[in-house]
């Protein structure tokens, strides 16, 4: 114990008092970092191809977005179904029970899963990292593959449970709320994944382990509580997206037209709020292009 003391101490007094509590680690010169930058990932990985690890990877995004369609699709129809029974307790659960089924699946698969894949379970997030040089092309695309069939299967196995609820509930798909407009829906799903992709790069950050190392951070609860606040905020105008994989699971199995008018929206919107997401964290918070070689 004596020595972890000694580590707490040296690391939190490490920095001169002179700057503001949390910038004195940015202003160290390359030289005196306590931190190793992970490299950028090449574009293309051809030898990711041969490996194992890159289709364990795969296979744990594909089963993290299944179990994650199937819980948070389940909750939907369960709370709903609910209503019908009378007495039942579960009525009262409403939006923060949907909007916690959400943020705590998204909490517990990333924790199972950021070791073997990196827990993205969401194209815009693979896409936001990948923007950003996180990971290869290669791994990109295999990622969101899997992302999408996982979430399809995932959908398909809540129909089999609850067909009547599923097609009465438009399935859990999303769409644009009766009095908001596209552009509000749009706008709604890019400041979400926004919130979301960012709230990733920061707790994921390199320099963040270093700089808090005094502070025992878990990455995926900072993650899963963003993906519970922006469900609070944006369910009653897009039942929430943020998530391409999950709309698109919940668009198939559904196969309507009310669950396909506006499912642009739930591409478009998140894929644009984890590139300004990766370009605010890249260029602004981390001033990476600006710094000298």
């Amino acid at each position: 114990m004596e020595g972890k003391e000694e580590d707490v101490r040296l690391g939190a007094n490490k920095f001169t008092e002179r700057q503001p509590i949390g910038t004195a680690a940015q202003s160290q010169d390359d030289g005196a970092k306590d931190y190793k930058e992970p490299p950028p990932a090449p574009l293309f990985e051809a030898g990711e191809l041969t490996s194992w690890s890159f289709y364990r990877a795969g296979i744990a995004e594909f089963i993290a977005t299944f179990l994650f369609l199937y819980v948070t699709v389940l909750t939907v129809m369960g709370v709903v179904r609910s209503k019908e029974a009378k007495g039942n307790t579960c009525s009262t659960v409403g939006i923060q029970g949907i909007a916690w089924a959400f943020g705590g699946m998204i909490f517990a698969l990333v924790y199972c899963t950021a070791g073997i894949s990196g827990g993205h379970i969401n194209p815009a997030v693979t896409f936001g990292l990948f923007l950003a040089r996180k990971l290869s092309l290669t791994r990109a695309v295999f990622y969101m593959v899997m992302q999408c069939l996982g979430a399809i299967a995932g959908a398909g196995v809540v129909k089999g449970f609850q067909p009547k609820p599923y097609e009465r509930l438009n399935g859990g798909a999303n769409f644009v709320a009766p009095g908001y407009t596209k552009g509000d829906g749009l706008g709604a799903e890019i400041v979400g994944t926004f919130i979301l992709v960012y709230t990733v790069f920061s707790a994921t950050d390199a320099k963040r382990s270093a700089r808090d190392s005094h502070v025992p951070i878990l990455a995926p609860l900072p993650i899963g509580f963003a993906v519970f606040l922006v469900h609070l905020a944006t369910i009653p105008i897009t039942g929430t997206g943020i998530n391409p994989a999950r709309s698109l699971g919940a668009a198939i199995i559904f196969n309507k037209d009310k669950g396909w008018d506006d499912h642009w929206i739930f591409w478009v919107g998140p894929f644009i709020g984890a590139a300004l997401a990766a370009l605010y964290h890249q260029v602004v918070i981390r001033a990476i292009p600006f710094k000298s070689k």
